[in-house]
């Protein structure tokens, strides 16, 4: 674009008439999604790759929990338009994946060339991908989808995450078509301003390590004027601890991962008064009558994902309660973007127990 700045004549806005350059902002509105939409997947996957970090000792260590299950993390993406294609660039890019880990379908591989020539697969084989991938991208057209999980539904594990990007196809459609319950999907609304900084002229990833741009991202900010439905948050929760159940962990060593894997990074007045830093309890969770009822050596029960974000669960309730917890979050996904996030990740022979 910086070629074309003396260049009036050949900028995109000099042949829209003046009275309809209004409808411009909605150049700077899908941009803006496209980056939040990358951003929050790169920030799950952040997570869990963490939380792989930390599973493989613990298995390691346990005779309650199976090795074998702790698999590399597996990233799959059927569809490659400009959201899928940009998506592939930032998961290696800034989780970081290596490319053995990301395999794409699409029905046209060969447009491809530079992920390919990364190391990354590409083919058209939907059903291929899905049986491999232990998390699924959905970055299709809505028009594609009935096709598309008609053809990977019998493919798909109970523990494989799909996370869809296809706004128009509502979370309960998406459970029929699928016949799944591991669903994620962020949702979007606009506040009344659209404030411009998400740019033109810069790629998904390189937007994404502009500091004004990732706090525009962070869950619970309004700037920029997209905001994330917080449900989203409470899913990705919920679809970290489906995980560590399909791994047969009892659900006091889930909470000593989670306490390590989301609230390391300490606010000034933690650092001050211990006290005040916020812990995860079973009942952040569950509610009380089977908090109640429920053995200490006992995994969590599977989570339908789609149940919890749309209805409301005792983690809704405790993070809209808790400002402490949504800053100490906040701060966990700005540092995620910003700095070497969470060293322990480096030392996979410590287990949760020495890191806590």
């Amino acid at each position: 674009m910086e070629l074309l700045e003396d260049l009036e004549t050949l900028r995109f806005e000099d042949g829209i008439p003046e009275e309809d350059r209004f409808w411009l902002y909605l150049r700077g509105r899908t941009r803006g999604l496209r980056i939040e939409a990358c951003a929050h997947a790169v920030f799950f996957c952040k997570l869990l790759l963490r939380l792989s970090h930390l599973l493989q000792p613990l298995a390691a260590g346990s005779l309650d929990l199976d090795p074998e299950s702790d698999e590399i993390l597996k990233l799959g993406i059927i569809g490659s338009g400009q959201l899928g294609k940009q998506l592939a660039f930032a998961l290696l890019k800034l989780v970081p994946l290596p490319p053995e880990s990301l395999r794409i379908s699409t029905r046209r591989p060969e447009s491809l060339v530079e992920l390919r020539k990364q190391g990354v697969q590409c083919f058209y084989q939907n059903s291929s991908l899905v049986s491999w991938a232990n998390v699924l991208f959905l970055c299709c057209l809505p028009a594609q989808l009935p096709n598309i999980c008609l053809d990977i539904q019998s493919s798909l594990e109970k523990t494989c995450t799909v996370y869809s990007f296809v706004s128009a196809i509502p979370l309960p459609r998406l459970k029929l078509l699928l016949n799944h319950t591991n669903i994620l999907k962020a949702q979007y609304h606009f506040g009344e301003d659209l404030d411009n900084i998400w740019g033109v002229d810069k790629d998904i990833t390189a937007a994404l390590q502009d500091p004004v741009i990732v706090q525009a991202t962070c869950p619970y900010s309004p700037a920029g004027g997209i905001v994330l439905n917080i449900k989203w948050l409470e899913g990705v929760f919920y679809a970290l601890i489906n995980i560590c159940t399909a791994r047969n962990m009892f659900h006091s060593e889930v909470l000593q991962l989670f306490n390590k894997l989301f609230l390391s990074a300490h606010l000034e007045s933690c650092e001050k008064d211990k006290a005040s830093c916020p812990k995860f309890q079973l009942s952040d969770f569950l509610n009380k009558t089977y908090v109640m009822n429920m053995f200490r050596r006992r995994p969590f029960p599977w989570f339908d994902l789609i149940t919890v974000q749309l209805k409301e669960t005792p983690f809704s309730q405790r993070l809209s309660a808790s400002i402490v917890l949504q800053d100490h979050l906040t701060r966990l996904y700005y540092d995620s973007f910003t700095s070497q996030w969470l060293p322990w990740a480096l030392e996979p022979n410590k287990k949760p127990q020495e890191l806590g």
